[in-house]
């Protein structure tokens, strides 16, 4: 048995799952240099909704982030987290954006990219494993965990063969959801371990209370690779604290061979900053308790404040019981999808939206027409063709790849915001936020030239792509 690798994400889904990714450069600035001589497998730094938040809460270019991590950690490799077909924003994309937003990740300093679909089709995956191969990255394709009665772990076994067979050179079981217990955690990796020959990580969290025992268990059934959070943004939402399993490791033989004296300076800078988060009221300290209603519904956290707030705009707040066995019978209905984003917004509208108007499917979202048609790829279990003509009526469902439907679109795009390209790599901020990156480049021109949006000077702005 190697050693355990350890991927860090404090840079990344720790402060995503407790102050709304909104931890800024300047943040990071002073303890990147320390974070590179740990010895970490990867730093988890880049993707999911960085991007977005950079943009649009931060006033901060996430190329630029990406390009400062970069120049401060020659040493460790740089993760990011990539919604396959959907990249980092909400719709699926045509594969020329996708390849070139892989290009240029690469080419600005990533060189792990983590590729997960929300329905666990392949077919969403496949353009996104070729194109981080042909750059030279290494391709981790997640598998979204979830549980129901198709989510056996023959299913599971099957997802990580073919997984295998797609080109990726590693595997990791996403638990977005922290659904995961010890004892499922230790028979899932072990199955998933016989099955392939290629790496194995766990990402889970510690919502529920379980997440040391549950990456313990996995240690002991072969995994190869953790993700763990410094300890003052570890618990509650986020992860399990890096220095607790590299303390629980060391001296056996999945000894990590991380230095927990520099592992404590690190997590000194570290409280500094939950300090200050904590009282700016960015961190609300009730994000660290642990709460099992996950277990108990099979509803992910996040999702369960979400139809609370969603019930009580609508003067129904009593009703969330109702609504909570309305979920797994929607979710039935749509064909099993695992609730991550985007899924567990559209089958919880859907859900509160069949208890408040006391019919079900009376009033249906566009979102879940979209699902309920294969706009997102094909469900885990096929969909009820009544039920589907119920809700889509006579419209063609589509059964092939939904990005084979779409038409090249990077030049159309790059049309559309040519005034405001300094950097290649803008375009593709713009294909994913049109409206929040176009706001993000009308502060910046001003910044740079003292003029404002309306009056932009062309010949200044346009930088040849």
């Amino acid at each position: 048995m190697a050693k355990i690798g350890i991927t860090e994400t404090v840079l990344r889904d720790a402060h995503q799952s407790l102050i709304a990714t909104r931890m800024p450069i300047e943040d990071m600035l002073p303890i990147l240099e320390k974070l590179d001589q740990v010895g970490y497998y990867s730093l988890e730094c880049w993707g999911g909704a960085t991007f977005d938040a950079c943009l649009r809460f931060l006033n901060e270019d996430p190329w630029d982030r990406l390009r400062t991590i970069r120049k401060h950690c020659p040493n460790t490799k740089l993760q990011m987290l990539f919604r396959g077909q959907n990249m980092l924003g909400y719709r699926h994309y045509a594969d020329d954006v996708l390849e070139y937003f892989v290009q240029r990740s690469v080419a600005n300093g990533i060189d792990i990219i983590r590729i997960f679909d929300a329905l666990n089709d392949l077919k969403n995956l496949t353009v996104a494993i070729k194109a981080a191969k042909k750059e030279g990255a290494h391709a981790q394709v997640a598998i979204s965990y979830t549980t129901g009665p198709v989510f056996t772990l023959e299913y599971y076994v099957d997802y990580a063969k073919r997984i295998e067979e797609a080109g990726a050179d590693s595997i990791c079981i996403k638990d977005m959801a922290a659904l995961l217990t010890p004892y499922k955690t230790y028979d899932l990796v072990k199955a998933i371990k016989g099955a392939v020959k290629i790496p194995v990580q766990l990402h889970t969290h510690y919502t529920s209370g379980l997440a040391s025992m549950c990456e313990l268990k996995a240690v002991e059934a072969g995994v190869d690779l953790l993700d763990t959070a410094m300890s003052p943004l570890a618990l509650g939402t986020s992860h399990t604290p890096t220095e607790s399993i590299v303390a629980a490791l060391k001296g056996t033989e999945y000894d990590t061979g991380l230095d927990l004296l520099l592992l404590n300076e690190i997590r000194d800078y570290f409280m500094t900053l939950r300090e200050k988060y904590i009282k700016s009221g960015l961190l609300d300290p009730k994000m660290l308790a642990t709460n099992t209603m996950a277990l108990i519904y099979q509803v992910p956290g996040g999702m369960l404040s979400n139809l609370l707030s969603q019930l009580k705009q609508a003067g129904k707040a009593d009703q969330l019981e109702a609504v909570m066995e309305e979920v797994p019978r929607v979710r039935k209905d749509a064909g099993y999808p695992p609730l991550v984003t985007p899924t567990s917004q559209i089958v919880g509208t859907q859900a509160v939206f069949n208890v408040i108007n006391g019919e079900r499917y009376k009033m249906c979202t566009k979102e879940f027409k979209d699902l309920v048609a294969g706009k997102y790829g094909t469900t885990p279990v096929p969909i009820d063709e009544e039920f589907a003509k119920k809700i889509i009526g006579d419209t063609e469902r589509i059964t092939c790849r939904p990005a084979d439907l779409l038409e090249p679109e990077l030049e159309t795009l790059r049309k559309e915001c040519a005034q405001w390209i300094e950097q290649e790599e803008d375009v593709l901020s713009y294909a994913q936020f049109p409206k929040v990156a176009t706001d993000f480049f009308k502060k910046r021109a001003e910044k740079k030239y003292g003029i404002d949006g309306k009056h932009a000077d062309s010949e200044k702005m346009i930088h040849p792509v």
